[in-house]
């Protein structure tokens, strides 16, 4: 799933551990910045999942046509 990467922020309220949050600052790492690259993660794997999921009978059915009357480059193919 694709997104504007240069929309604008919104403040957004989260529940981080207390330790972990305090031990990223101490090492100069960008929570915001962290939160927001997993969150686009875990959309894409989400939306790639769903869209399998969509999409399974046709991916199935295009599958078994290949299995059975193979591809059109098969007698171009050298290997």
């Amino acid at each position: 799933m694709n997104y504007a990467h240069d929309a604008p922020k919104r403040p957004t309220n989260l529940s981080l551990n207390e330790d972990l949050v305090r031990a990223a600052k101490s090492l100069d790492l960008n929570v915001s910045a962290i939160a927001e690259e997993a969150l686009a993660e875990a959309v894409r794997k989400q939306a790639a999942r769903l869209w399998l999921e969509e999409n399974a009978e046709a991916i199935e059915a295009y599958n078994e046509r290949v299995r059975k009357a193979g591809v059109f480059s098969d007698k171009l193919r050298r290997f």
